[in-house]
């Protein structure tokens, strides 16, 4: 009797705590509002749309969650990340069907925006299966709180606070707070723009004044199109290739010796530069396609380690990579690219 009224009284004080230590992180939040309000009415947002929205933000203690819960990569015994698990996940028969099945469904679209932006019309159907599986799953967070609270949490403080500003610059264009969802660390529509992005490179693709990247898929394709040649696409060259890599390669003599200030783990894992016609001489060879011009540069991944399938990548794939700095994710875009074409 005496240990189970001991466990009770624990578990009181547990609770008790657990509440107070909630109301102290909420009434801190109403605290930072404050601040943020501030901020954003120097930045140019109306009041209009601060007296609506600041009086109904409260802590979202979820988003605190799951921002410190995010998974690390875990290498394998050899040091080496596997990329072969991840392509089967996110380049799988079930998103390449419904890819290739947007693709044609978007083609008059997508001819359209190839032509004006030189952004291929694959990479857009695949940048939009690999972030919401072609709009069919966007987040049901709303922004601005979610934002505000990753604000307050301070881990990122600049980044967040900046982008829940953009959310409110969106109000004030016109946008209604009931479309403002996303995910929980502010990416939203199609594309899963954040805020600030959207504001910048959002593109109207039906020509009815106001780009809606939630319900229009033709402006969620010419936005993702525009992010693309803003970040310097390269029409008619490819993302990158798989390649066989021939036994016994010195890998020693293609060591990238710079250091990328952007996601240097990231460009680590690449070779040094060379042409088209460098890596012919060294032996490394396309598994299925003919090698691009001998003058094009490329830099060779072997995301998997030696003796499994390569590719040598060029500066689209950095392209790709603006979008979301990991070699997976790139891959996996410009594999899913060439798999809905077919």
């Amino acid at each position: 009797m005496k240990q189970w009224f001991g466990a009770v009284l624990a578990a009181c004080v547990c609770v008790m705590t657990s509440g107070s230590a909630h109301a102290q992180d909420e009434a801190g939040f109403q605290e930072y509002l404050v601040t943020l309000r501030a901020q954003a009415q120097a930045q140019g947002v109306s009041r209009a749309t601060l007296d609506a929205v600041m009086p109904t933000l409260t802590l979202n203690t979820r988003v605190i969650e799951l921002d410190r819960a995010q998974p690390g990569a875990s290498p394998t015994t050899s040091g080496i990340l596997n990329f072969a698990p991840y392509k089967a996940r996110h380049v799988d028969a079930s998103r390449i069907n419904r890819g290739r099945t947007a693709y044609q469904a978007q083609r008059f679209r997508l001819q359209r925006i190839e032509r004006e932006l030189g952004v291929p019309e694959s990479i857009m159907v695949a940048i939009w299966g690999h972030e919401t599986n072609y709009g069919s799953v966007m987040g049901n967070f709303d922004l601005p709180r979610a934002l505000a609270t990753l604000a307050f949490e301070g881990r990122r403080r600049e980044l967040f606070s900046a982008e829940f500003i953009a959310t409110l610059q969106m109000m004030d264009r016109g946008l209604p707070r009931g479309r403002l969802l996303g995910s929980w660390a502010g990416a939203t529509g199609g594309p899963q723009f954040l805020p600030s992005i959207y504001l910048r490179l959002a593109k109207d693709g039906d020509g009815d004044g106001l780009p809606d990247i939630w319900t229009s898929d033709a402006d969620t394709l010419a936005s993702i199109g525009n992010y693309f040649a803003n970040a310097g696409w390269r029409a008619g060259q490819p993302w990158g290739f798989a390649v066989n890599v021939p036994a016994g390669f010195d890998r020693s003599s293609i060591t990238n010796r710079t250091l990328s200030p952007r996601c240097p783990r990231v460009f680590e894992r690449h070779s040094a530069w060379k042409t088209m016609a460098e890596w012919r001489a060294l032996g490394v060879a396309p598994q299925t396609r003919t090698l691009p011009g001998d003058r094009v540069l490329a830099t060779l991944l072997e995301p998997d380690g030696p003796g499994k399938t390569a590719y040598l990548l060029t500066g689209n794939y950095r392209v790709i990579l603006d979008y979301n700095c990991s070699n997976f994710y790139a891959l996996s875009v410009g594999l899913l690219a060439d798999a809905v074409e077919q």
